[in-house]
């Protein structure tokens, strides 16, 4: 069957992968990947890139088929590849750790996959020798593999996995090993490597230099979830939501609004910027440190001072206090701590995000027991107790009983609501009775001048809490929201 798929990828004209609706659950209950769409094209370099945990290595398992999805489709070269064994699939995969045999020399090591197939020696001798001079390391066939270091022990991992002749080359994490130059350097063989064999490679990482350097295409995945999908250059410049703009490089966020046309208003000021929405909108400005630039305190839209400055080696990172908010900046010029400065930007600098007003929005319904004048009822985990005028405006509960403001008594069997609460009015403890609702923290961002948090409760509900205070990732807390301020829509 790999051969009938491998003559019909020949004819592909588009995609060589495409993930139609793919979901993974370990367990039928805690959801890996959820709902993942995604086309990769013949001959492309792409990058799965995001947080440990986030799903990339899984997706990169079930494209080898050393996993199944729970649901969806997996085509190669336009078939369905889904329960497809990996020895029957044109697909090689790198692993992080190489998986070479230390008992054969590298020409058997390169040259295993061929003598399972039982390939003539001649034919093997001419791709392998072929292999090892894709990775120059050609004349190495006799070298032992303890012989070799980091980066020569990988290569000879892509030797084994492309003498094969794969139509799809899966690199898990290969350049993890190394140290920071030879990644480096093997960040552009791996390069060069892709445009000499034309096929498609398939890289995870979490290092986003990586990611940004070698890549055609970048994924960035969090929560099992695609974020986005673009160039380098698009998911750099241009993220579609905070979290990218936090994990992409290093960002400035500020929430604001729009105040006019091309004018948005954040840390007290009033910029001008090219992205333009109503006025009114909630809105998060993105601002990466080196599009900063530091000025006398009466020439900057913004001023402040100094707190630290460090040496990077090419520039200098700045930290600048204005008003609450502590902004980064990296600057040619030392600045001395404590000295008054302004701040300036070109608007084509100050990438706005309209802010995600979907957010704590959960689908909720009344509890069956009732009891005294209170209304039981549970949303995303959360079980509290409310006056039943906060769904039927008039109305009052008696005996378990409500009445609505004529006084008939009301069938609560089948209400639903929807329950929101805004991430500035809840607040985060490390006492767990002290809280409505108890999860870890599995995200958290820095803006404006607070941290916004992704707690996950134990029912696997997201919940973002806004927080002066520093919590660490996977700290369990319990999440406090005061009564009054979640809202309650009728559906």
């Amino acid at each position: 069957m790999s051969e009938n798929i491998a003559t019909n990828i020949e004819n592909t004209v588009e995609n060589m992968i495409e993930l139609h609706h793919i979901k993974k659950s370990y367990d039928g209950e805690n959801t890996v990947i959820d709902d993942i769409n995604l086309d990769i094209k013949k001959g492309e370099f792409v990058t799965l890139l995001g947080p440990s945990g986030c799903g990339k290595t899984t997706i990169l398992r079930m494209i080898a088929g050393f996993e199944m999805p729970t649901d969806g489709e997996i085509l190669l070269g336009g078939k369905d590849i889904s329960e497809l064994p990996p020895n029957e699939r044109p697909i090689n995969t790198v692993f992080q750790k190489y998986a070479l045999f230390p008992h054969l020399n590298i020409y058997d090591n390169v040259a295993f996959g061929l003598k399972l197939k039982k390939m003539p020696k001649k034919q093997q001798d001419e791709k392998v020798r072929k292999a090892l001079e894709i990775v120059d390391l050609e004349g190495f066939e006799k070298r032992s593999i303890h012989t070799l270091s980091g980066g020569q022990q990988q290569r000879i991992a892509i030797a084994r996995a492309i003498v094969n002749e794969p139509k799809v080359l899966l690199l898990d994490e290969p350049l993890s090993a190394l140290d920071y130059k030879m990644r480096k350097e093997m960040q552009m063989e791996l390069k060069n490597m892709h445009k000499k064999l034309g096929i498609t490679f398939i890289f995870v990482t979490h290092d986003q230099e990586e990611a940004l350097t070698m890549s055609d295409k970048v994924v960035v995945m969090a929560h099992g979830a695609i974020q986005q999908v673009g160039t380098p250059e698009e998911i750099y410049n241009e993220p579609s939501n905070v979290f990218i703009a936090d994990f992409i490089g290093e960002s400035n966020i500020f929430k604001g609004v729009m105040s006019g046309k091309f004018k948005a208003k954040f840390c007290k000021a009033e910029f001008t910027c090219v992205d333009d929405y109503a006025k009114g909108t909630v809105i998060d400005a993105v601002i990466r440190p080196e599009d900063f630039v530091l000025t006398k305190p009466e020439e900057g839209i913004i001023s402040g001072e100094i707190l630290s400055s460090d040496f990077k080696g090419t520039f200098y990172e700045v930290a600048v206090l204005c008003g609450k908010n502590e902004i980064e900046v990296h600057s040619l010029k030392n600045g001395a701590p404590g000295t008054k400065v302004g701040l300036t930007i070109d608007p084509d600098n100050i990438h706005i995000i309209p802010y995600d007003l979907s957010i704590n929005h959960y689908e909720g319904n009344v509890d069956e027991m009732q009891e005294g004048s209170e209304l039981a009822v549970s949303f995303a985990g959360i079980h509290t107790k409310i006056n039943p005028a906060r769904l039927f405006e008039g109305a009052t509960m008696n005996d378990g009983v409500v009445y609505d403001a004529q006084g008939s008594a009301m069938d609560m069997s089948d209400v639903s609501f929807e329950a929101y609460f805004a991430p500035e009015h809840a607040d985060l403890s490390d006492d767990a009775e002290a809280g409505i609702v108890q999860g870890n923290v599995v995200s958290f961002i820095y803006i404006d001048d607070h941290y916004s948090y992704t707690v996950r409760g134990l029912d696997e509900e997201d919940y973002i809490v806004d927080d002066e205070d520093l919590w660490n990732q996977n700290d369990f807390v319990s999440i406090i929201i005061p009564e009054d301020k979640i809202q309650y829509t009728l559906q």
